[in-house]
């Protein structure tokens, strides 16, 4: 694509990377079939493409319009760059625009009052926890917010879980031993709204660690990654909440070296891979932000690499695996889990469309819940079409926004795998444990006409 940039322009390094990105786009129509939004609006300005030419308009011109700003809100961050032939960073792309919008501050009062409380309280669990009791106090009201013209209100009440009040935020301690110097030794992130809405996941994961021989370390320190502030365009909150955590982790690691750092939320791992490019600028960070990115791992990547146990039970359950877009595209794990789940023993069925966006992304249901409702929908109807016994996420937002709409558990890929190589079964699926293991069923009958047989005797 050609640009028309002046020297003056780039002499920016912002101007600068966004011209080195543009030029390497062919405009081709590869890029607007996987768009999830031009697969709802057919909105050329709802597709990589629109977004692309209306993102060189922004930095060229040096304007910022309200229709720029509107569809590239209204684009999910779906990470979805892999169909381009040409390599396009559209993901780096996109936030550089973001990033401009905030500078210019082209929002109204209740848009930026509305993204400052979204990135305050998600970032901190305990805030996070409050909240969800005062939403499930008002959940029954949602739809009186709706009609009040609070439509970001209602969607957030709508995500709010049936259990929120007895939610607990569990901090699981480390497990390893100093005095063995052979021990591979990870460090795990917790995550923030994982930590409150599924703290199960990281439990599943640290026994699946520890039961292949690794010691875990819990990052004492450890604080939000930075991936909300950074998809709504605040960068230097981001950059602050990534320096925080790389602190963290090299208090951790003066103790003894870590092999990886481990993360079991889709979002935050492709956000701590992105730490380098986050802090390249910056002086006093640039080399350890790229020594973490470089550790980082998602779960199921870390346990590819070890090579997972052989699986100890059998299981006849039928398995939706919906591939996250910080999975898929971030951090091209498309078909890694997948692997694992049948290295495991578990049948895995395809979802027809399931390199669509679910409509979770990060915030996106809060901030555009009109579009990431159609987003559920589509997903949900198409895995309704294949029956599955589960559905298995590697992602927290995208578990919490399907839980919404279905009655099929879902679960995340890693209680799976912890259950598989001898961990208790998921609480989501303990109605289908019988169906899941028929040996098990077996057994448990057997002990019932036992009982039966000595209170007839």
């Amino acid at each position: 694509m050609q640009t028309s940039f002046n020297a003056l322009q780039l002499g920016d390094p912002t101007i600068a990377r966004v011209d080195e990105i543009l030029r390497r786009c062919v405009p081709c129509e590869l890029v607007a079939a996987p768009c999830p939004t031009y697969v709802l609006t057919r909105d050329e300005r709802d597709s990589t493409r629109g977004r692309v030419n209306l993102i060189k308009q922004m930095f060229e011109s040096g304007k910022v319009t309200s229709t720029m700003v509107h569809h590239i809100d209204r684009c999910p961050s779906c990470l979805g760059r892999a169909a381009c032939p040409s390599g396009v960073d559209y993901m780096h792309l996109v936030n550089l625009a973001r990033v401009r919008i905030e500078q210019r501050g082209h929002r109204g009062a209740s848009q930026r009052m509305m993204r400052w409380f979204v990135s305050r309280v998600l970032a901190n669990p305990y805030r996070f926890k409050a909240l969800l009791a005062l939403g499930w106090f008002a959940r029954p009201f949602r739809h009186v917010f709706a009609k009040m013209g609070l439509p970001r209100v209602a969607a957030a009440l709508e995500l709010v879980p049936a259990n929120a009040l007895k939610l607990k935020i569990l901090k699981p301690k480390s497990a390893y031993n100093p005095k063995a110097p052979h021990t591979k030794r990870v460090a795990i992130m917790l995550g923030c709204v994982q930590e409150v809405l599924a703290p199960q996941i990281n439990q599943a994961a640290m026994r699946l660690l520890r039961r292949h021989g690794i010691d875990v370390m819990v990052v004492k320190d450890e604080g939000s990654s930075g991936a909300v502030a950074h998809s709504l365009g605040h960068e230097e909150e981001a950059q602050g909440h990534a320096r925080h955590n790389i602190d963290a982790l090299t208090a951790l690691m003066r103790e003894r070296l870590l092999d990886a750092i481990i993360v079991t939320d889709g979002g935050r791992g492709a956000m701590l891979k992105d730490y380098g490019n986050l802090l390249a600028r910056d002086r006093g960070y640039a080399e350890r932000a790229e020594y973490v990115s470089g550790l980082a791992r998602d779960i199921t990547e870390y346990l590819d690499e070890i090579g997972l146990n052989p699986p100890v039970m059998w299981t006849g359950l039928k398995v939706a695996y919906h591939s996250a877009c910080s999975l898929r595209h971030g951090q091209k794990l498309e078909a890694l889990p997948r692997a694992l789940l049948e290295q495991a023993g578990y049948t895995l069925t395809d979802i027809p469309e399931g390199h669509l966006c679910c409509g979770s992304a990060g915030v996106y249901n809060i901030l555009q819940p009109d579009l990431a409702g159609q987003l559920r929908d589509r997903m949900l109807k198409n895995i309704e079409s294949i029956s599955p016994d589960v559905i298995v996420v590697g992602n927290i937002g995208c578990m919490a926004l399907l839980q919404g709409g279905t009655d099929v558990p879902i679960v995340h890929t890693v209680e799976l795998l912890d259950w598989a190589t001898g961990g208790p079964c998921p609480p989501a699926l303990s109605k289908l444990r019988h169906r899941a293991n028929p040996i098990e069923a077996l057994v448990e009958m057997a002990k019932t006409a036992a009982k039966e047989r000595e209170l007839v005797d």
